[in-house]
């Protein structure tokens, strides 16, 4: 039975792997030079910066969520565990902690967009830009 629970160090480099599988199958967007330029940055500054939660089953990561205050910084599901459940227990689990969520997502990519808008997140804003100034226009989502 899939269990959360708060980061341990000993999880980087697992949460790594989800999060480039999962960048890889859904960001289609991203080039392989993108991807490869922002895996240090998520690696160093920011799992650092995030409460991070870690979706596990079998004693193994499955996905992973990072928050800062009330806001869905990162959500990560590994391939193999699309359209399970993990990325709305872990939504469930960010919303009895910290209350109604916020979030950014890439406008290019619609299925994350169509999972958030399930999840009963609303469209309040838009970014013709990322958070690093790139051209990867973002939507401005709250519950």
């Amino acid at each position: 039975m899939p269990t959360i629970r708060a980061l341990r160090a000993a999880d980087t480099d697992a949460l790594l792997a989800i999060w480039l599988r999962s960048v890889r199958a859904t960001h289609h967007f991203l080039s392989p030079g993108d991807i490869d330029a922002l895996l240090p940055v998520v690696r160093d500054q920011v799992l650092p910066a995030l409460e991070v939660w870690v979706l596990e089953d079998d004693g193994a990561p499955q996905a992973f969520m990072g928050l800062d205050g009330a806001t869905v910084e990162a959500l990560f599901v590994d391939p193999a565990r699309f359209r399970r459940g993990a990325g709305r227990v872990l939504l469930a689990h960010a919303r009895a902690l910290k209350g109604p969520l916020r979030l950014d997502v890439n406008e290019a990519n619609p299925d994350a967009l169509a999972f958030y808008l399930r999840m009963g997140f609303r469209v309040i804003g838009r970014a013709p830009v990322d958070g690093q100034g790139r051209p990867f226009p973002l939507l401005h989502l709250a519950q």
